[in-house]
């Protein structure tokens, strides 16, 4: 801000910024200035303390690694994508089947290129990423899936610690420590030991929600994670859920439950028609 810049100008220079005498002054300023200019500033603050991460600006997306089908046609399956997302915030994306909800979110993770625009996930260009740096990318986010996709011949705490091995994770003992933090925070600290079948389907949800936590994501994709689970296990899947937004994660639903949206209402993004709709 024009205001708070030439403050801090007038009395950075003589070394007395950021002592108490030199603060009251700065606010003695900000004040007496006319009200819109405070309005500015504080949407300045508001804008500052939330951070973005995801924005896509004009993409495209196609079918597959090349851009023609078997009939030498394009395969466009979104166009003119604009969407932002912030920390913190749960979206529900819809779309009827063959829509390009799936697609839309391999495109987060850099399973499926963008074609022409710009993205950015969590500080990576989608656009510009290295295929060395997308082990990075998706390190910063958490994936959830409708079939569990567990290990079913190793233990909960072999899934988990399967995981963390793969992602670099060396110590022995901070991985054994943040296995704990996890399956507490998703309230089955008493699984550790427990194999797979041996769960219901939504202690096993549970479970690939607390490998999606596993290194402390940015995001979280989850790809219909309550298809398969009764409405009694799905209420408890959305309230966790919707308390790991409240910690501050991005949660990016894919859904067919509208019942579900009804319960828990939260920003929509439609994809129809090969374009993408927001309710923001």
């Amino acid at each position: 801000m024009p205001v708070l810049r030439i403050a801090l100008q007038r009395y950075s220079h003589r070394g007395t910024c950021g002592n108490s005498d030199a603060s009251a002054k700065i606010v003695k300023i900000l004040l007496t200035q006319k009200y819109f200019l405070i309005l500015r500033i504080i949407q300045y603050v508001k804008d500052m303390s939330s951070r973005r991460v995801v924005e896509l600006r004009d993409v495209s997306v196609y079918l597959g690694e090349g851009r023609r089908g078997e009939d030498g046609k394009n395969d466009l399956v979104l166009s003119n994508i604009n969407l932002a997302v912030d920390e913190g915030e749960l979206v529900y994306l819809i779309g009827r089947v063959g829509s390009g909800k799936s697609t839309l979110l391999k495109t987060l993770y850099a399973e499926v290129d963008i074609a022409g625009g710009e993205g950015e996930v969590v500080g990576f260009s989608l656009k510009n990423i290295k295929r060395r740096q997308i082990p990075y990318l998706r390190r910063s986010m958490g994936i959830v899936f409708q079939d569990f996709q567990l290990l079913y011949d190793r233990s909960v705490e072999e899934n988990l610690s399967f995981v963390l091995d793969a992602t670099g994770w060396e110590d022995k003992e901070m991985i054994s420590k943040r296995i704990d933090e996890v399956l507490q925070q998703v309230g089955l600290s008493n699984k550790r030991k427990s194999m797979p079948h041996q769960l219901s389907g939504g202690e096993q949800q549970s479970i690939a929600v607390a490998r999606a936590l596993l290194n402390n994501p940015s995001v979280i994709i989850a790809d219909e994670p309550t298809g398969n689970l009764d409405p009694d296990t799905t209420n408890d899947i959305m309230n966790l859920l919707i308390e790991i937004s409240k910690q501050g994660k991005t949660i990016l639903m894919a859904t067919h439950n509208y019942n579900l949206i009804l319960k828990y209402p939260s920003r929509i993004i439609k994809c129809e028609d090969g374009m993408v709709k927001d309710s923001k």
